[in-house]
């Protein structure tokens, strides 16, 4: 499963996850025996996880205040608990076998409220703040992937404006982390571009400078779509990867479904060996 995160906040809605209701799903995900692995794991076809786990990719998109928020303490910054991040480092902290993997879309031209994850003062987040989270994400174990520079609608476009829209984006990631190469983007709204080979690769010359910077990757996100297929399958394509949306109870009843099919990825502990039938089957049903 491919889990499709927005806003960590204080209610449930379409684009919204309540901070209790996030806890609970790592919760639940912990108990049914799932795991974080970052998409390049699944790319590299590095699952090495312990036997009878089975791997999960979180996915958080548009890089909100709500995800990752600072807070300034006797003038120190220290992580919001309340912000999808402190969450998800406290889980850590009772479940220390819980990595920090997951994949981080990123937006750093959009409206100051999704513009790496705050800026311009809302939500007491402050501009200079911006980089260092961007940074702090890729130091410590995360991904982090295109977006667009500010949430384009890529289908309504010209091509020259799409790779424009995708690689100013990565000039961005670029400014905050030096030399990093996303191998993932993820379409706005799950729109591709009318030439759908830009969404992976393309290039855009600053009319400034002259630099030309060139973009290239295997992942591509769709918005929805249900679990993707195991790396190991012969039609697993992860340029069209598609996602679940985390609305209601989607995680519950797509393990349930994937279990009871016998197709959930659940590791023997020898990472290049294939999904094999679900030994969760009994626990799914519970």
């Amino acid at each position: 499963m491919v889990l499709e995160y927005h806003l960590i906040t204080d209610h449930n809605g379409l684009y919204a996850r309540e901070r209790g209701q996030f806890r609970k799903d790592l919760e639940l995900l912990y108990s049914r025996g799932y795991r974080p692995v970052n998409m390049a794991d699944v790319l590299d076809k590095k699952l090495d996880l312990p036997k009878g786990i089975s791997p999960v990719v979180f996915v958080f998109d548009d890089a909100s205040p709500e995800q990752f928020r600072y807070i300034e303490n006797n003038g120190q910054l220290e992580i919001d608990p309340t912000s999808g991040i402190g969450i998800w480092l406290d889980f850590k902290k009772t479940h220390p076998d819980w990595p920090n993997k997951a994949v981080f879309c990123l937006l750093n031209g959009a409206s100051a409220g999704h513009n790496f994850f705050g800026d311009r003062g809302i939500q007491g987040q402050k501009s200079q703040w911006r980089f260092k989270k961007v940074k702090w994400l890729a130091d410590n174990g995360f991904e982090l992937c295109d977006h667009t520079l500010w949430h384009a609608q890529l289908s309504k476009y010209p091509d020259a404006f799409v790779q424009e829209q995708i690689a100013r984006n990565l000039l961005g990631i670029d400014s905050a982390v030096p030399g990093y190469k996303p191998r993932e983007m993820a379409l706005p709204q799950g729109l591709w571009p009318k030439n759908r080979a830009l969404a992976s690769h393309g290039s855009w010359t600053d009319p400034k400078t002259g630099k030309t910077v060139t973009y290239s990757w295997p992942v591509v996100f769709e918005v929805d779509g249900g679990p993707m297929r195991s790396p190991y399958d012969p039609v697993f394509n992860p340029g069209s990867t598609p996602r679940i949306q985390v609305i209601g109870n989607a995680i519950e009843n797509n393990m349930n479904k994937l279990e009871a099919a016998g197709n959930a990825y659940i590791s023997d502990g020898n990472p290049s060996v294939v999904a094999r039938p679900s030994a969760r089957t009994a626990t799914a049903k519970k």
